[in-house]
């Protein structure tokens, strides 16, 4: 019989053997996108979990299993991490009023969590982490059969997940063309096998510091202080809804207008109103332009540097939000990355806006603590990243007192579109469907850089090279970015295109930005409007986002 002491020490060896092979398991990516690797979503999520055991004494095998559970849940980061939360939610369950544990019991509660990660899985897909999981139970219920020994049946567990893990390249000729097994599979099997190491030999795996999980917290992006030395170009967020005396006339002339007097321009129309958002020094200027269209609705004018002086004095490190009262509506919660992101995003109704986004996936509780610090009886979260919405969803779970739906948007342009298509005249369910199918409306591309060696379309890419993507899929390889950007228009600007939104990350210039977004007008500004935006992302040189 397996005890809680035994089981809480089996998880700490697992978490402790995923750690120190982070970096192997991120390696495994084929990929050669930057993103939130595997090896280091995993060993954050189980981490979690372990600090919380290490403070735990003679506890019942179920007090562990829940803590274990809870922890996980919290701390899940990425799909990987979000997934193998839900498996270790089934030994919660599996063992829920249990002191002890057998052979069955355990293998039970596995079969829990393999069933539950697999609906969690809109599609789901074999040859991956879902696949050793489910092989891993299936080989621990032929062994109940013989024996109910725990030690026997887990060494068949583990057995099991190390033949399916062989099997994932047959599953995915991706896998087999690259020559590797898949990232989360083996991120499971290497906390299964560090379980093993403790419930069979008594010999906790040691943590290797230089690969734990602790030293990836660099990259969570939190420094509040930080943003705060970044140079802000333009001194006032300026706001405005113009009421249409003329409902056909054009705005083109307003948006290119602002673009010469700020950046950060935002420019949305339909037969009633025009809204505009802009960064200047010349908000009067702004405003006037504004009057030609119509009568000023709405107007707000803030002094961004006083702002981020004063937020600087008062929080030079990122502090833990505080829950709100539900009392208003409706709130939104973003994910986002970057000062100019998140100022838009703020600028554009967002009540909290979550640091993270491309290789620095936010936690589960990151986004539960935004949710209940937005005081709003309904919250739309915004995940920006495919590779956060798992984590979003799992929120959801956690929150009773209100309302929250998540919209899947997997891109930033996806999410600045929902935004938009915001309408305070519609209910929270009608804007929450209109909101989800306006992101099916929008095309991303990217520009970034080849993180690793690779082979796309039977040319060799090296590490560092600069990649084109089109909603995620590998589309250009150039040289330098402006080159691979003006290739990537061709991919994702069609005739029927109704507006391009150009955001520009923190490694390039404002005069690199300017000449990019020159050359995208010439060849396309005839038939579609087109907008450039500082987004200040990391990761990411450009990201254009294409509205039909």
């Amino acid at each position: 019989m397996i005890n809680g002491n035994i089981f809480r020490d089996a998880i700490i060896s697992g978490a402790n053997n995923i750690c120190s092979q982070k970096q192997e398991l991120n390696d495994l990516n084929i990929f050669p996108v930057p993103d939130g690797d595997t090896g280091t979503n995993m060993s954050m999520t189980i981490t979690s979990a372990a600090e919380e055991l290490k403070k735990m004494d003679d506890a019942d095998i179920c007090d562990v299993a829940s803590k274990t559970a809870s922890a996980m849940l919290r701390g899940a980061r990425g799909n990987s991490g979000v997934i193998l939360s839900i498996i270790f939610r089934g030994f919660a369950k599996g063992l829920a009023g249990k002191k002890e544990a057998n052979g069955e019991d355990l293998v039970d509660a596995l079969g829990i969590g393999v069933e539950e990660a697999y609906k969690a899985v809109t599609k789901p897909t074999e040859g991956t982490i879902l696949t050793v999981a489910r092989m891993a139970y299936e080989g621990g219920m032929k062994t109940i059969t013989e024996t109910g020994d725990a030690v026997a049946v887990w060494t068949d567990v583990v057995f099991a997940a190390e033949e399916a893990l062989a099997l994932t390249p047959k599953f995915l000729p991706v896998l087999k063309k690259a020559g590797v097994v898949d990232a989360g599979g083996k991120g499971l099997l290497v906390i299964f096998q560090g379980m093993l190491s403790y419930l069979a030999e008594g010999k906790m795996v040691e943590l290797n510091t230089e690969n734990s999980a602790e030293d990836a917290t660099v990259d969570s992006f939190d420094s509040a202080a930080a943003q705060f030395d970044e140079v802000i170009n333009f001194t006032y967020c300026t706001e405005f809804i113009v009421g249409r005396d003329n409902p056909s006339s054009d705005t083109k002339e307003l948006r290119e207008y602002l673009m010469t007097i700020g950046d950060c321009v935002v420019v949305v129309d339909d037969e009633e109103i025009v809204k505009v958002h802009v960064h200047t020094d010349n908000p009067g200027d702004a405003l006037q332009h504004g009057l030609q269209y119509g009568q000023l609705l709405t107007v707000k004018v803030e002094n961004m540097k006083e702002q981020h002086k004063n937020a600087g004095e008062k929080a030079p490190v990122k502090a833990k939000l505080e829950k709100a009262e539900p009392t208003e509506e409706i709130g939104f919660v973003s994910v986002a990355a970057g000062e100019g992101l998140t100022e838009l995003f703020k600028d554009m109704g967002c009540n909290h806006i979550v640091s993270g986004g491309q290789s620095m996936n936010p936690s589960t509780d990151d986004i539960y603590e935004a949710i209940l610090a937005t005081p709003a009886k309904n919250v739309v979260v915004l995940p920006n990243n495919k590779n956060i919405v798992m984590a979003a969803k799992q929120a959801v779970d956690m929150i009773e007192d209100r309302n929250v739906f998540v919209i899947e948007s997997k891109t930033i342009s996806q999410g600045l579109t929902a935004l938009i298509c915001y309408d305070d005249t519609l209910t929270v369910e009608e804007n929450v469907e209109a909101m989800k199918s306006s992101i099916k409306n929008v095309v991303t591309g990217q520009i970034t850089f080849a993180a690793r060696d690779s082979e796309f379309g039977g040319k060799k890419i090296k590490e560092g090279e600069i990649i084109g993507l089109k909603d995620g899929k590998l589309t250009v390889c150039e040289k330098s970015s402006q080159k691979a950007l003006l290739k990537l228009c061709k991919e994702v600007i069609k005739k029927d295109a109704s507006f391009v939104t150009l955001i520009y990350g923190e490694d390039i210039s404002e005069e690199e930005a300017n000449e990019a977004y020159k050359a995208v007008s010439e060849k396309y500004g005839d038939s579609v409007d087109i907008s450039l935006i500082k987004g200040d992302q990391p990761i990411y040189y450009y990201i254009l986002g294409v509205e039909y």
